[in-house]
C-alpha cells in the first residue's frame, strides 16, 4: 500500500518509503520536563505514536523512534529556583510524571529516549564540528551559529533571512551578527547547572541538543522528524542549519508537524489561564475518549477542545462498547446452538472492504477524521447484523469483526478494554433479575427493575434469544 504523507519541507504530499531497507529512522521532539505536560503536548505524542504503529503494522517496517526529554533548559532552571529544588530533581520529577500521562494515554514507549545531560560530550562534538567548518562566532562567553553562512536558512519555514526575528529562548543580551543566530553553548552562570567545554564553563542551547541526539540514534539523516507546528521555527529551522552545515547532507527527508490545540475557541497559553493538563483530563476520560477527541481533525488542522467535542467522543466511545456488547450477546447464545450457525460469505467482502478503506484513509496523509468515518459506518452496519432477531450467524463473521477492532486498536489505540466493572454487575444482577420476574409474571416489578436499569442509564431489550442491554446515548 502506497503511504502519502504531507512534507513541510516540500509542501506537498509525498510518498513515504525508508531510505534504508526496512527500517524507518523516526525523531519525535519529546518534553521539557518542568511541569506536567498538557493536552497541546499529548497531541504530538499520540499522533506520531499511532503513525508509528501505523507505518509498523500496514508499512510493515521497523521504526526506530526516538523522542528526547530536554532536562535542562532556561524554563527547568527558573522553576526549579522558584520551588526550591535542583534543576536535575525537578527533571527527573517530572520525567516520572510524564511516564505516568504517557500510560494512561496508552502511549507506546519509544526506542530511545535520550536526555541532554546524558549527550554533552555528543552536543560539544558537534559544536567542534560546526567550529572547524566556521559556521560559529563567540559573544561573551557564548557560541553562536552564525545563520548567514548556511544560505538555505529559513527553507522549512519559507522565512527570509531579512524578515527573521529572534527565536524562542534566545536572550538578547548582546548584539549578534544576524538577528536570528542562535546560542549553541551558553556560558556558565552562577549556581546554575554547567559542564566544561572547549570554550569554558557552560551547558548546551536548546536546538544543539535534538541534532546531536538525532544523529546520534538515527544518523545523518533521518526519515522523519516530527513535532508541532509551533517548532517549524526557530527550532526545526535550527536543527536543520547546524545539522547540514555540520554533516553536508540533508538532515531529514520528511517533516511532519500537528495543529494547534485550542481551548474553547481560544489558543492554549499561560497568559489566559486555559493550560488543560493531560492529568487533569484523564481523571475524567478514558485513553479512548481523549484519543477520538485528537483523531476527529487532522492532525494538521487545529483542534478545538471543549465539552462538546469531548461528549461528542465519549458518545463515539460507549458506540463501540455498545458494539462489543452485542458481539458478545450472539457470540455467547451461538456457541452451543448449532441451529443458530449460518455461513455469510458476503459479509466476509464487506467487512475486508471496511479494513481496506480504514487503512486507505490512513495512507493518504494518516487521515484520521476519515478513518473514524469508516469504523463509524462499520458499527452501523454491522450493528444490524447483530440484530437478535436475524435468527442465525456465522461464527467467522463475528470473529472477523473481532479481528477488524483489534486492528483499529493495534493502531489507533481507541477501542475501549472488555472488562467487567462494578457498574456492568450491578446491571447485569438487575436484567437477571427483572427476567426471574418475568418469567414469574411478576410484570409490576419488571417494569420497576426496568426503571432502575434506565435510571442508570442502561436500556434493556427483550429479544428471541433473551434480554440484552446497552449504554444509553447522552
Amino acid at each position: 500500500m502506497e503511504i502519502r504523507l504531507f512534507n513541510t519541507l516540500t509542501q506537498k504530499k509525498e510518498t513515504f518509503f525508508p531510505q534504508e531497507g526496512k527500517i524507518v529512522r523516526f525523531y519525535v521532539c519529546g518534553p521539557t520536563v518542568y511541569d506536567l505536560i498538557h493536552i497541546g503536548n499529548a497531541r504530538v505524542f499520540v499522533v506520531f505514536d499511532s503513525l508509528r504503529r501505523f507505518l509498523e503494522y500496514s508499512g510493515g517496517w521497523e521504526v526506530i523512534m526516538v523522542q528526547n526529554f530536554t532536562d535542562i533548559d532556561d524554563k527547568i532552571i527558573k522553576r526549579a529556583e522558584e520551588l526550591g529544588e535542583r534543576p536535575e530533581e525537578l527533571a527527573e520529577r517530572y520525567i516520572a510524571e510524564y511516564w505516568h500521562d504517557a500510560e494512561n494515554l496508552k502511549i507506546r514507549k519509544a526506542t530511545y529516549y535520550p536526555r541532554a545531560t546524558e549527550h554533552i560530550e555528543d552536543i560539544i562534538a558537534l559544536i567542534r564540528t560546526l567550529e572547524e567548518k566556521g559556521y560559529t562566532y563567540e559573544k561573551e562567553g557564548d557560541i553562536l551559529f552564525d545563520v548567514s553562512r548556511f544560505p538555505s536558512y529559513g527553507k522549512l519555514s519559507r522565512k527570509n533571512l531579512d524578515e527573521l526575528v529572534e527565536g524562542a529562548r534566545v536572550e538578547a543580551r548582546y548584539e549578534k551578527k544576524n538577528p536570528a543566530d542562535f546560542v549553541l553553548w551558553k556560558r556558565a552562570k552562577p549556581d546554575e547547572p554547567s559542564w566544561e567545554s572547549p570554550w569554558g564553563r557552560g551547558r548546551p542551547g536548546w536546538h544543539i541538543e535534538c541534532s546531536a541526539m538525532a544523529m546520534k540514534y538515527l544518523g545523518s539523516t533521518l526519515d522523519i522528524h516530527a513535532g508541532g507546528i509551533d517548532l517549524i521555527f526557530p527550532h526545526h529551522e535550527n536543527e536543520i542549519a547546524q545539522s547540514e552545515a555540520a554533516t553536508g547532507k540533508p538532515f531529514a527527508r520528511f517533516f511532519l508537524h500537528n495543529g494547534y490545540v485550542n481551548i474553547n475557541r481560544e489558543k492554549m497559553s499561560k497568559s489566559l489561564g486555559n493550560i488543560v493538563t493531560v492529568r487533569e483530563l484523564t481523571q475524567k476520560y478514558s485513553p479512548s475518549v481523549l484519543r477520538l477527541a485528537i483523531f476527529s481533525a487532522h492532525y494538521r488542522s487545529p483542534i478545538n477542545l471543549d465539552e462538546n467535542l469531548l461528549q461528542s467522543s465519549c458518545q463515539f466511545e460507549e458506540r463501540i462498547k455498545n458494539f462489543l456488547r452485542n458481539i458478545g450477546f450472539i457470540e455467547e447464545k451461538v456457541k452451543d446452538n448449532p441451529p443458530l450457525w449460518k455461513e455469510d460469505k458476503e459479509e466476509y467482502r464487506k467487512i475486508d472492504e471496511f479494513y481496506q478503506s480504514f487503512q486507505e484513509a490512513l495512507a493518504d496523509d494518516f487521515n484520521t477524521p476519515q478513518a473514524l468515518g469508516v469504523l463509524g459506518e462499520f458499527l452501523r452496519l454491522f450493528n444490524q447484523y447483530l440484530a437478535p432477531y436475524r435468527g442465525k450467524w456465522d461464527l467467522q463473521v463475528l470473529e472477523k469483526m473481532r479481528d477488524f477492532l483489534k486492528a483499529v486498536e493495534e493502531i489507533l489505540g481507541i477501542i475501549p478494554e472488555e472488562e467487567m466493572k462494578e457498574e456492568d454487575e450491578i446491571i447485569i444482577k438487575l436484567v437477571e433479575e427483572r427476567e426471574r420476574a418475568r418469567k414469574n409474571r411478576d410484570w409490576e416489578r419488571g417494569d420497576r427493575l426496568r426503571e432502575e436499569i434506565r435510571s442508570r442509564g442502561y436500556i434493556v431489550e427483550d429479544t428471541p434469544l433473551g434480554p440484552r442491554f446497552f449504554k444509553m446515548e447522552e
